[in-house]
């Protein structure tokens, strides 16, 4: 009898689900694959679900992906959260990619520019890449594609929010001739904040071309920050000496830069040819304290002009050796070239910031970096019998750099290989349902970070590697309309580049032996027109397993910690509906749990929750909509500073912003 209530009950539901929509990724190997098929965990958010949810940056669009949080700020600006992954939140640790170049190139990800508008969709892959990718990459590759060139139809928006914030955006198709298509995205963003004298300014352009095989992209930004001040630690907890919101940075602090991107390309249905040059420049003053007194001076700044040159060339190509054996074979070359003059000094602000103080330089220091990542790569996809499918890739890699600094010259060459190999085995295929399971093994390195902080070092530390375990179970339902995941990871780090204090400025040093385990699940329901539930939720073990670290001149094994800022869960649920047919809301909750706020694990910070909301009503071809986030107004410190010592960004104050969206 239960039976045939349930399959009357999905013979009523067939009509919603009939057209059948696979979900597609092309970063996992550089081929446009069902998710299900992939051996990897794999997630795909798609543009029109972020603009459903208003979300305008990685922290909002990212929300509800499972084991990840990108909330708060970070030492690249207020809007610049690095991503947490499989437990570790390191700028350097992850991969970010925008429209299939690497977005920040051989150095770390540039998320200040990083601009949503146009997104066609995003695209998740956990742990490393150490085929396609190379040393670039350890626990996840996020990668950004916008709308290709001459895509139908448009959009255009513009808004108005708490503490000054506003935006205005388009995404517009200029030619969609068979000869040549073209299209244009662009915005123009203000973002305010409660902090004190904070605020992002941005202005990014997006011009898009393509005809035949060829295409063509000129990107440009311009990016003005005033920068926040993180909350400095006291013992346990964040001081009460310093009240919220305060900013000590000097007079006229700044995060400015300018970057210009040109891309192109050519590509039939075998093979592509990329190559992109990026230059980057920085104009930087910022400071930090350095004491919790009203002692002049209590507070290090510096100013640095640095001016970044990356170039990236990847050729490959694709062969159907057999009916079930298919060969990608390529190489690909990542160059970058930096210089950083920094200018040091003291100076004085009172601990609310009321009076930022100003000084003059009076140390001097100048570092100039090159790096070269080069491999060659060739991956198998071996699909013995019609449900499983075997991934083999290998990658040989070949990296070298030279540093100058003010305390001389240091070099590294490092020649190895890297590789991976995963089995999907597809336990049901039928117009229900499809479920599969999936392992992999992946091995990879990456020489070590550069923060570009004021400090200048020449040594260039050892590189860092991995090896990574992965298995879980994927599938989909209702003619892929339910979407869901689950999985875990074990994963082994050597030399992990970390942040320390070295003569009272930052600096770097590699942190002996790490483990990173856990479990991640995600589910993605869009049942009608009129509902959508998400949810997602993970269980993070991040752990150092031997790393001797100097605290106030006394050696501190550290074996068994874990790792600052990495809570064991992190849940989040999201709901989107449609009650009438103009009407439209969503809501979303986030979960952050227990978390350390040091390596010596004797500062833990309390569990938060935040809650954003929006609202839309149809007008004609636009929507009128008002949006919240962190609406009961959280304050948690969700991010450490890798440069001013034991301070912490919190999560952004409540923050409201009333939209107006238009088709085209």
């Amino acid at each position: 009898m239960l039976r045939r209530i349930l399959a009357g009950a999905l013979l009523c539901a067939m009509p919603a689900f009939a057209q059948v929509h696979e979900t597609m990724e092309v970063t996992a190997t550089r081929i446009a694959e069902d998710v299900v098929i992939v051996p990897a965990s794999v997630t795909v958010i798609d543009g029109d679900d972020l603009r459903a949810r208003n979300a305008t940056d990685l922290a909002s669009a990212l929300g509800l992906a499972a084991g990840i949080s990108a909330l708060g700020g970070s030492d690249a600006g207020p809007t610049s959260g690095v991503p947490e992954m499989w437990g570790l939140r390191e700028v350097d640790a992850f991969l970010l990619v925008v429209d299939g170049v690497p977005w920040g190139g051989a150095f770390n990800p540039d998320l200040p520019t990083v601009d949503l508008t146009g997104v066609d969709r995003i695209e998740i892959v956990r742990g490393s890449a150490p085929v396609m990718y190379g040393a670039t990459s350890f626990v996840g590759v996020i990668h950004v594609i916008h709308r290709e060139a001459g895509t139908p139809g448009g959009d255009a928006q513009i808004s108005a929010g708490t503490h000054g914030s506003g935006n205005i955006s388009a995404a517009v198709p200029i030619s969609q001739s068979t000869a040549m298509q073209q299209s244009i995205l662009a915005s123009l963003d203000r973002r305010g904040f409660r902090d004190e004298r904070s605020e992002v300014d941005r202005l990014h352009a997006l011009y898009r071309v393509k005809s035949g095989n060829f295409r063509f992209d000129a990107d440009a930004s311009i990016v003005r920050q005033d920068p926040a001040s993180p909350h400095p630690r006291q013992g346990g907890s964040l001081t009460a000496l310093v009240p919220l919101d305060a900013n000590h940075n000097p007079h006229d602090a700044r995060l400015d830069e300018n970057r210009i991107q040109l891309t192109g390309g050519w590509s039939d249905e075998r093979s592509a040819l990329t190559l992109a040059v990026t230059r980057s420049d920085f104009d930087i003053r910022r400071g930090f304290l350095s004491a919790l007194n009203d002692n002049a001076p209590n507070a290090v700044g510096f100013e640095q002009d640095r001016k970044v040159t990356d170039i990236y060339l990847d050729a490959h190509t694709t062969r159907q050796q057999l009916p079930d054996l298919r060969a990608i074979f390529g190489a690909d070359h990542l160059y970058g070239n930096a210089t950083a003059e920094n200018r040091l000094f003291d100076y004085f602000v009172t601990l609310n910031g009321s009076n930022p103080g100003d000084g003059a330089p009076d140390e001097e220091n100048e570092m100039h970096d090159r790096r070269n990542f080069s491999g060659v790569y060739a991956a198998l996809e071996w699909t013995p019998r019609p449900r499983l499918r075997f991934d083999v890739g290998l990658r040989v890699n070949h990296t070298s750099e030279k540093r100058e600094g003010e305390d001389g010259d240091d070099s590294r060459t490092v020649t190895r290989p890297g590789g991976s190999i995963g089995v999907n085995w597809l336990l049901m295929k039928s117009s229900f349902a499809t479920i599969a399971a999936f392992a992999d093994y992946r091995n990879t390195y990456k020489p070590a970070a550069l923060d570009f902080g004021p400090e200048a070092e020449s040594e260039i530390l050892d590189v860092e590697t991995a090896d990574s375990w992965e298995a879980g179970f994927k599938g989909t339902a209702f003619a892929d309309r339910i979407h869901w995941q689950t999985s875990g990871f074990w994963m082994n780090f050597s030399n992990l580049v970390v942040p320390t204090i070295r003569n009272g400025l930052p600096a770097l040093e590699n942190a002996g032996n790490e483990r990173f385990t856990g479990f991640e699940a995600e589910l993605d329901m869009k049942m009608s027109e009129q509902f959508a539930f998400e949810a997602a939720y993970s269980y993070h073990d991040a752990r150092f397993r031997d790393y001797v670290r100097d605290f106030d001149g006394v050696p501190t094994q550290l074996r068994g910690k874990r790792f600052e800022m990495s809570p064991f869960h992190l849940a989040a649920a999201g709901m989107r509906f449609t009650p009438r047919p103009r009407w439209n809301a969503n809501v979303m909750w986030n979960y952050a749990g227990e978390r350390y706020l040091n390596k010596r694990n004797t500062a833990l910070a309390a569990p938060y929750t935040i809650w954003s909301a929006g609202i839309g009503y149809m007008l004609g071809r636009g929507e009128l909509r008002i949006d919240g986030r962190n609406l009961t107004d959280e304050r948690p410190p969700v991010a450490e500073s890798e440069l001013g010592d034991s301070q912490y960004y919190r999560l952004g104050a409540r923050s409201i912003d009333l939209t107006y969206r238009m088709k085209l």
